[in-house]
């Protein structure tokens, strides 16, 4: 399964999301597609969603993002299961709960990584 890690550039995506996703169980069963982790150039994310070549969007959602939002929503319309997690004593956008209906949110991401391990076996 491949999935593709969608997020704002408004926080340290690297240490904070890159570095945890890449530490976890879900990089060693999962090809996990980090946009950012050696370019901060654009990413073919429409290619890659709209021609189905990812089976999941993980995205975080803590921050509002225009990019992130065009993302998740060809997302939406390749129907692209999307999973949203978020920073607890963060608002999200509730546009959000249109696209999707997987939503977790975390203190800790170490924390929830069993979680999102369990919406994606859910999820086949």
């Amino acid at each position: 399964m491949t999935i593709y890690i969608s997020h704002s550039r408004n926080f340290d995506y690297q240490k904070e999301l890159y570095e945890i996703l890449q530490n976890s169980s879900l990089a060693q069963k999962y090809n996990l597609i980090f946009p950012h982790l050696n370019s901060s150039e654009p990413y073919p994310t429409k290619d890659l969603i709209l021609n189905k070549k990812c089976d999941l969007v993980l995205a975080e959602v803590s921050f509002p993002a225009t990019g992130q939002g065009i993302e998740l929503g060809w997302a939406d319309v390749a129907e692209t299961p999307i999973i949203c997690i978020s920073k607890k004593d963060h608002k999200i956008a509730g546009s959000l709960k249109v696209i999707s209906n997987n939503f977790i949110e975390y203190t800790d991401l170490v924390d929830v990584i069993d979680e999102i391990e369990q919406f994606i076996v859910n999820l086949n």
